[in-house]
């Protein structure tokens, strides 16, 4: 269990560093907004782009994993999805509820705790896991963001207007053209590299000390609610042991495959949902509460399925 808080402390450190310098008036109170911005047009992108220009299909090949990570999430995702609009939530932020509850935290902590866990072979599954998270759910909810916000309803325009939208998002953007950089084989310059690994290193902290300056905003309806409640049951229960029956009896797994496919879909709630609400100004309150809710729960819920699984942190 150390090692689980060792690994997590970091991320909680990050959230009150930002909440601190917001509550002491270190930072005005767009500061959240502003460094957000950082994250979604510069920061990410710059890490997506590079996961997906040093990506190979060789690498890639793992249908079992790919299969069983992604149907659950996807299956969350779509399940929340209905749940809120049928419940009267606007599709935008119906969607950005969705992806809360299916949104692993793979990249700022999937990794450490894939390599403490199962060593280098964990590394690869992880960047699989996040590609996913990145290119399909980040992707698909942007998508359904996208078609509420728009106020053009004529099929073809709507359908044009989507797609001018999502060309000039950076989070669609930098996934493709790094794929595309794989594809044909083409290699970054090194001063470019070292750009990107800069911005990208820039992507988990700014993202967490911006989640804390919103945090520290007081707001009448920041009370715990409901909903919160069911997408954190969601996320930290049902994702993981969802994932653990489909990835053994439908597809077959064992060992290490199935406990680093199963230790991927427990993690909290990543930053992800929070980027979303905040680009797009939309109500953000029970998205911050998922993240830091599953960030705390999770020191829990992570050890009890590590210590099921056989995989005691020493």
């Amino acid at each position: 269990m150390l090692t689980t808080v060792e690994i997590l402390l970091p991320i909680f450190a990050l959230i009150l560093a930002g909440f601190l310098c917001r509550k002491r008036r270190i930072m005005g109170p767009t500061a959240a907004s502003e460094l957000n911005k950082v994250v979604v047009w510069l920061a990410l992108p710059a890490l997506l782009f590079d996961v997906m220009a040093h990506a190979t299909w060789t690498q890639m090949d793992q249908p079992a994993f790919i299969a069983a990570f992604a149907l659950v999430a996807v299956a969350i995702f779509l399940v929340v999805l209905i749940w809120r609009m049928r419940a009267g939530r606007h599709l935008a932020d119906a969607s950005i509820d969705a992806i809360a509850a299916a949104y692993p935290n793979t990249g700022y902590i999937g990794f450490p705790l894939g390599m403490v866990l199962y060593g280098a072979q964990s590394h690869m599954l992880a960047t699989i896991a996040t590609i996913i998270v990145a290119c399909v759910l980040f992707a698909g909810a942007i998508v359904l963001i996208e078609i509420g916000v728009q106020t053009e309803r004529q099929p073809l325009k709507l359908a044009w207007k989507v797609v001018k939208s999502l060309a000039k998002n950076p989070l669609i953007v930098s996934p493709i053209a790094g794929g595309l950089v794989a594809a044909v084989h083409l290699s970054v310059p090194q001063s470019a590299e070292m750009f990107l690994k800069l911005l990208g290193d820039a992507a988990s902290p700014c993202a967490l000390i911006s989640l804390g300056l919103f945090l520290a905003e007081d707001r009448p309806s920041g009370r715990l609610r409901p909903t919160t409640v069911i997408l954190v049951a969601l996320k930290l229960i049902g994702q993981p042991l969802l994932t653990w029956w489909i990835a053994g009896h439908w597809f077959g797994m064992s060992g290490d495959l199935l406990g680093i496919t199963v230790m991927l879909a427990a993690l909290p709630t990543g930053t992800g949902p929070f980027m979303l609400a905040e680009f797009y100004k939309r109500e953000a309150v029970v998205t911050s509460q998922v993240i830091l809710l599953t960030t705390v729960c999770s020191l829990l819920t992570l050890t009890v399925l590590l210590v099921a699984m056989g995989h005691v942190p020493h």
